[in-house]
């Protein structure tokens, strides 16, 4: 049986191995896909972090290494013969919590291999095609790009509205493309990093806010105009607030500031935070909307990320060959080292 190279987490925590497996045979319904560029994510490095998961009791409760990598663009190799709208050659983007199972996230497959079978394949489903002249790397942002994507229609941001994006990642940075390209006439985004507040204005936030070392209250009132809340205390005119860093302060910003019936979008996995000001979100009827994944963006956004693949390639700070991809790890691990790293492969 034929070999292949597949990342994997290592055998302590905060590291990562490169293993050599057995490259997967594709069935007569499934496809294989050689992988030619992958994303990372927070979730790798939370998995990095545990240095793997837990077994199953009888197996001792070890820690056992996961394969990483669930944002994958390649160039498929081989098609069984049921497949049906697909072709040895064809560029493709791949839905990893479709049809054809998880992959990556402590299952079975990684995308941060040299192939991946795509079980079940199912054009519009399970994966989908892309012109030949968009780079792999910007394609492989189609996954995260569906999670920016499902938390703006979550919001239902209209025009009008006046939003700010706190955490400019990017899931947030994507939040910002998806509502000016929705038409949403004013977006700020606020981080404490000056460099990614530059990259939001360079792919078209009207304006960002340090918050470290600006005063946020005052600054969305320059910016939005001034409303109030219930009790008819001021505060500033923001429609809606993405909190896309995942942080307490922001949540609890978001509280001291909001208007009267004014939004807040959680798309972040929140960390370990202080107590919710439930008195303040009443006075202002602040509503709180949830949003978890894609459950149907995973390719909705696959034509307009290639109608404005310039535009997206911007969120990419790093890109780092397969054979290094211990150093793109250390810069994953390393808060502020990285914005959004692409592990590549060899042509």
């Amino acid at each position: 049986m034929s070999r292949m190279k597949s990342l994997y987490t290592g055998t302590t925590p905060d590291t990562v191995e490169i293993l050599e497996v057995d490259r997967p045979v594709p069935g007569p319904r499934d496809a294989l896909v050689r992988i030619r560029a992958c994303g990372i994510c927070g979730t790798d490095v939370s998995f990095l972090h545990l240095g793997g998961i837990p077994a199953h009791a009888h197996l001792g409760g070890e820690i056992v290494p996961v394969a990483l990598g669930h944002e994958p663009a390649g160039e498929v190799v081989e098609v069984g013969a049921e497949v049906e709208g697909l072709k040895v050659g064809d560029r493709v983007v791949v839905n990893p919590q479709g049809p054809s199972g998880v992959i990556g996230c402590g299952a079975r497959h990684g995308a941060l291999s040299e192939y991946l079978l795509v079980e079940n394949a199912a054009v519009g489903r399970s994966l989908a095609v892309f012109p030949d002249h968009v780079p792999f790397d910007v394609a492989s942002l189609n996954e995260p790009m569906a999670v920016a994507r499902h938390a703006v229609n979550r919001s239902e941001a209209k025009p009008a509205d006046k939003v700010v994006v706190f955490g400019a990642g990017p899931i947030g940075l994507g939040a910002a493309i998806w509502l000016k390209l929705r038409g949403v006439e004013h977006v700020v985004v606020a981080d404490v990093i000056p460099s990614r507040l530059e990259k939001a204005l360079a792919i078209g936030a009207d304006a960002v806010i340090n918050s470290a070392e600006q005063d946020v209250t005052g600054r969305l009132t320059e910016l939005h105009g001034q409303a109030s809340n219930a009790l008819g205390q001021p505060r500033p005119g923001t429609d809606i607030y993405f909190d896309a860093a995942g942080a307490a302060a922001v949540f609890n910003t978001v509280v001291g500031n909001a208007k009267w019936g004014a939004k807040l979008v959680m798309v972040a996995i929140q960390k370990k935070s202080s107590e919710i000001d439930l008195g303040g979100m009443l006075r202002s009827e602040l509503t709180l909307i949830a949003s978890q994944g894609y459950p149907t963006e995973i390719f909705e956004v696959t034509p307009e990320l290639v109608e404005h693949e310039d535009r997206f390639a911007r969120l990419i700070s790093h890109r780092v060959p397969f054979a290094e991809a211990d150093r793109a790890f250390e810069w994953a691990l390393t808060p502020g080292a990285a914005e959004k790293i692409v592990v590549t492969f060899d042509d």
